[in-house]
């Protein structure tokens, strides 16, 4: 088990993906995103296997995301991601995204 204190070290931010691009170089097929987190953490960028679920088009841009931002950034093949969206498999194995169903400051924190 983890403590509280534990828990409240994690940086769980809701951010707007406001770039999607194709991540050819990844070894499962994935994304690399643009994430607006607010004027206090500004645009991260991450990559994710959200690409079943999540079909790349208008309507993934502007969708609603929840972050970690306090992590170290992480190379993965030649790409940097400086943050980790949150995901959840669907039944069919799927990633899909983990965010607020209604509109909520950027930057805004789990607590």
């Amino acid at each position: 088990m983890i403590s509280w204190e534990d828990f409240e070290k994690v940086d769980i931010r809701v951010g707007k993906i406001i770039e999607v691009e194709d991540f050819p170089e990844a070894r499962s097929p994935s994304y690399t995103l643009s994430i607006d987190f607010g004027s206090e953490i500004g645009v991260k960028k991450s990559a994710g296997q959200f690409v079943r679920a999540y079909p790349k088009g208008e309507e993934f841009v502007g969708r609603l995301v929840l972050g970690v931002v306090n992590f170290p950034p992480k190379q993965i093949g030649p790409f940097v991601s400086e943050c980790l969206i949150l995901g959840l498999q669907d039944e069919d194995g799927n990633w899909v995204f983990v965010g607020p169903d209604k509109d909520v400051p950027l930057g805004g924190k789990l607590a």
